[in-house]
């Protein structure tokens, strides 16, 4: 009988260096990086005049009053389908890019990538490039290299403590906010929110780079569904470049094999392997390649944006097919109307919803109360909203085909002011006299109506009428 010894199923993680490159691609990558930055740290102290009963924060999501504020847009509770019409939208545009540029999405605006260049950033800035990264990692611990990664460190909890503080400012008024966390003043739910987001943004942007992408992020492994080979993506042009060798004769191809496109590599992957799960597309490879190829004197393209049913194409010596032809095709264009028809139905409903609102709920315990005039009376909670910004005066009234008298509790009148932003409810007893139709019918269709005095605009919810004959 024979025995092996038992595998690990956990891979030390092997540390990786990217060197710096310059190209179009990386200045492509720090303005994203800048834009998305700036837009997460610097969207919650915008301001947006709503008027004087409403937050003034452009973005809030106001978790107490359960409402969510984007700038003129006010979305309650109830509206709850805008949101998830928004995460539609998401999942199919990063579906339609991944189908037509691959994995673009993780290689330029994932929340890991950015974070992950700009701790990549501190680390070169700080501990110099590549090799220098490399050497200091392999030294001994010294004082020097206590002193740089000290100093590493230090700034990337600080980055990270911007990040978690970032976060919170968009669940409350920034500026009180802000105060009360300087004055340690903020609620404990503010503390640990900022806690587990730098803790998090600590290791996942410092220590965990690659390995958040490969083992933990479901995604590399859902896209080989959304692509196929008419895909744009990063490719090695293999039957340009060889076989690799450094003779610039007959006998080589344009690759030699000098590593650059490796040791550029944030996942640390060689793109002349082929596709790997690893690759996130974003085309540092290329910029290292294309200086390369213009140090030696050979034409860029190389490693370059590419769709695998061109290989064949250009390895024959025929032109690869137009840009357009690889982005507008069946797949894309059914992911973009999909996206637009959702948009559309969106902004539709966005347009169409109406600033009052009502609910009506019958009490059936009882269901119908018997006066000593013999009058059937009924019991209804209406819920009123008001979604301006200013109270408003509403008028109650309803309709039906047979005689019921409506009233209101609390007062003879049949109009009530509701508040500015908030729902109010409302107690209406409705009568039918014990002579009438509805008074001993099983069931009787009426309507609710309520009027915005102010405005003109109006609503209504059906609803029946419980005579002698519901019991």
């Amino acid at each position: 009988m024979s025995s092996t010894e038992p595998q690990s199923l956990y891979a030390a993680r092997e540390p990786i260096f990217p060197r710096r490159v310059k190209g179009y691609y990386r200045n492509l990558k720090w303005w994203v990086m800048a834009l998305t930055l700036g837009i997460y740290y610097l969207t919650p102290w915008i301001k947006w005049d709503r008027g004087p009963n409403l937050p003034d924060q452009a973005v809030l999501i106001d978790m107490a009053h359960r409402r969510f504020y984007f700038f003129w847009i006010e979305i309650w509770p109830h509206e709850f389908y805008f949101v998830a019409g928004l995460l539609i939208m998401a999942g199919l545009g990063l579906f339609l890019f991944t189908s037509a540029l691959g994995r673009v999405w993780c290689g330029y605006t994932c929340p890991q990538t950015v974070w992950t260049d700009l701790f990549i950033l501190v680390e070169r800035w700080i501990e110099g490039d590549r090799n220098a990264r490399v050497r200091l990692w392999k030294a001994k611990w010294d004082f020097r290299k206590w002193r740089l990664r000290v100093t590493k460190w230090a700034v990337w909890l600080v980055i990270a403590l911007a990040t978690g503080g970032a976060w919170v400012f968009y669940f409350a008024d920034a500026p009180t906010l802000a105060r009360d966390l300087v004055t340690f003043q903020a609620p404990s739910i503010a503390w640990a929110t900022i806690a587990v987001l730098t803790a998090t943004t600590f290791v996942f942007g410092g220590f965990m780079r690659e390995q958040v992408c490969n083992y933990m992020c479901p995604w590399p492994r859902i896209q080989a569904a959304m692509m196929d080979p008419e895909t744009l993506t990063v490719a090695y042009r293999d039957w340009r470049g060889e076989p690799r060798g450094k003779k610039h004769d007959n006998t080589t191809g344009d690759c030699i094999d000098c590593m650059a496109c490796v040791n550029v590599c944030p996942a640390g992957i060689d793109i002349r392997d082929g596709q790997q799960m690893e690759c996130i597309t974003c085309a540092l490879c290329i910029d290292a390649c294309d200086d390369i190829m213009a140090k030696i004197g050979k034409p860029r393209g190389l490693i370059d944006y590419l769709a695998l049913s061109d290989q064949e194409a250009e390895a024959a010596g025929q032109p690869p097919k137009p840009i357009w032809q690889h982005v507008l095709r069946f797949r894309t264009m059914l992911y973009t109307g999909l996206w637009a028809l959702i948009g559309f139905g969106l902004v539709f409903a966005l347009f169409i919803r109406a600033d009052i609102e009502m609910t009506v709920s019958p009490v059936r315990n009882p269901t119908f109360v018997t006066l000593s005039d013999g009058t059937i009376r009924n019991i209804y909670d209406i819920r009123l909203l008001n979604k301006n910004g200013e109270d408003r005066e509403f008028h109650l009234s309803l309709t039906s085909d047979e005689i019921l008298r409506i009233e209101l509790e609390g007062t003879v009148e049949r109009s009530i002011t509701v508040p500015a932003n908030e729902t109010m409810l409302q107690r209406v007893y409705v009568s039918a006299r014990s002579g009438d139709a509805p008074a001993t019918a099983d069931r009787t269709d009426l309507r609710f109506w309520v009027e915005d005095l102010t405005s003109g605009e109006r609503a209504h919810k059906d609803t029946i009428f419980n005579g002698r004959a519901a019991q």
